[in-house]
């Protein structure tokens, strides 16, 4: 089969994205990873770390898709980062660590997908390359698929994924196995017939030259999916790919932070290293790592994992789904439940803690209470940029950013966000979004 290369020559296509030049050496496709984006939509969680950092099941959402593309086969990772760049170099350094070998290519602005992928021309080498979002959770099993799937009678594919809600995201048209449009969050009622770009390609070089005419668009962004529009119409065959929606997931809103959680964590192995006092029930996968310590009387029901010397107070009942880093300190008689506690937190004792994303050396004071409920028929609804929007599930807990301080007996209502660096004081009843470094107290 004749391949589009500098030079004439034919490829053997191997397993797990592979190829080999006759004669030469094996070797695999690369992976462009697209990581710069802010991640305004979880913000407070955000405004300190970019999303792709955000712990679930105790591991950064860009490490565990990484750890997938690494063994689907693809060790060559070309990363496109922007926003807080420095503390995905700090954390990923060159890959090694992984198994990986990480470039990292600036993008200059945050001009939109198609200038994201515009900016890694000239450091690939390969004409035929992986593509894909950094904020998705998804399976070894599904990047395999894609590479299975690739065919040299197409010049591209792109993945497609069916979801309850297609309006939020682009849907995609095919006709006789190929794409002839994407129609960008369109009303519910024409979504519903359609799959979802899932955000994972391959393309060869003619996406570069795609990017070059693509026009900004009307949110000031230059878009991937008006480059493969661009494709379409110039009479480029693009074939779909589809894969198990139980293999993938977008990580966008708060939410979803937790539902990855839960997926990741159901397959969780258990260990235990830490030091477990008497009279401690483990029940199901639970991970106790170094350090840690489990007071007695404690409760905890799997899968759960506790991070290195983090300290577990007497008489806890830690529930299913919740993921606590290191160095976090729960008081005696709490109660945590499906939620991710990042690193140096403190919550003291008799607090309630449920469906909540609580981020790094918080301090809550002792009989801090998290409602996680819907308190009539009327949806629960969130602030985003201003504007309420309906929470999809019926329960949701707060989202709260680095370093929050709270008094003790505050009670924080469902949905809420408290922004970074603030505080609340005693007996507070906290309805309403708070900002960063803000200060509340009862008047």
């Amino acid at each position: 089969m004749n391949r589009k290369l500098n030079c004439s020559v034919m490829l053997e296509q191997l397993s797990g994205g592979k190829f080999k030049v006759k004669g030469e050496k094996e070797r695999a496709m690369e992976a462009i990873v697209l990581a710069a984006g802010k991640g305004i939509r979880l913000n407070p969680i955000t405004y300190t770390r970019p999303k792709h950092l955000i712990p679930i099941g105790g591991r950064p959402i860009l490490e565990r898709l990484l750890l997938s593309i690494r063994d689907a086969g693809l060790r060559r990772i070309i990363l496109v980062v922007h926003y807080k760049a420095d503390m995905i170099k700090e954390y990923f350094r060159d890959g090694k660590s992984l198994g990986l070998d990480i470039e990292y290519v600036y993008q200059p602005e945050l001009r939109g997908t198609a200038d994201a992928v515009g900016v890694t021309e000239e450091h690939v080498s390969d004409d035929e390359f992986l593509i894909i979002n950094g904020d998705l959770l998804v399976s070894t099993d599904a990047i395999r698929k894609v590479l299975r799937s690739y065919r040299e009678k197409s010049n591209a594919h792109l993945t497609v994924v069916h979801v309850d809600h297609p309006e939020r995201y682009g849907v995609v048209k095919i006709k006789d196995s190929r794409i002839i449009d994407i129609m960008e969050k369109p009303r519910p009622e024409v979504a519903r017939n359609y799959p979802i770009n899932a955000g994972i390609y391959i393309f060869n070089r003619e996406i570069f030259r795609a990017v070059k005419k693509t026009k900004v668009s009307p949110r000031g962004e230059r878009e991937i999916t008006d480059s493969i529009r661009l494709l379409i119409r110039e009479g480029t065959r693009i074939s779909p790919i589809q894969i198990n929606r139980r293999e993938w997931m977008d990580i966008g809103r708060p939410q979803d932070l937790l539902e990855a959680n839960r997926r990741v964590m159901n397959g969780l192995e258990p260990s235990i290293e830490g030091s477990i006092e008497d009279d401690v029930q483990l029940i199901g996968s639970v991970v106790i790592a170094e350090g840690a310590r489990i007071g007695s009387g404690s409760r905890i029901e799997g899968p759960v994992i506790i991070g290195e010397d983090s300290d577990i107070g007497s008489n806890c009942y830690i529930r299913a789904f919740s993921s606590i880093g290191r160095e976090v300190k729960i008081g005696c008689s709490c109660k945590v439940g499906n939620s991710i506690i990042m690193d140096e937190t403190d919550i003291r004792g008799s607090s309630h803690i449920e469906d909540c994303v609580i981020g790094r050396g918080c301090i809550f004071g002792s009989g801090t209470l998290t409602m996680n409920k819907q308190l009539s028929s009327i949806h629960l609804e969130e602030h985003i940029r201003g504007i309420r929007k309906n929470l999809d599930r019926e329960t949701s807990g707060v989202f709260v950013g680095d370093y929050v301080r709270t008094g003790e007996k505050v009670i924080l209502m469902p949905g809420v966000r408290i922004g970074c660096n603030s505080s609340i004081g005693p007996y507070m009843v906290v309805s309403e979004n708070v900002p960063s470094d803000t200060v509340l107290e009862m008047k």
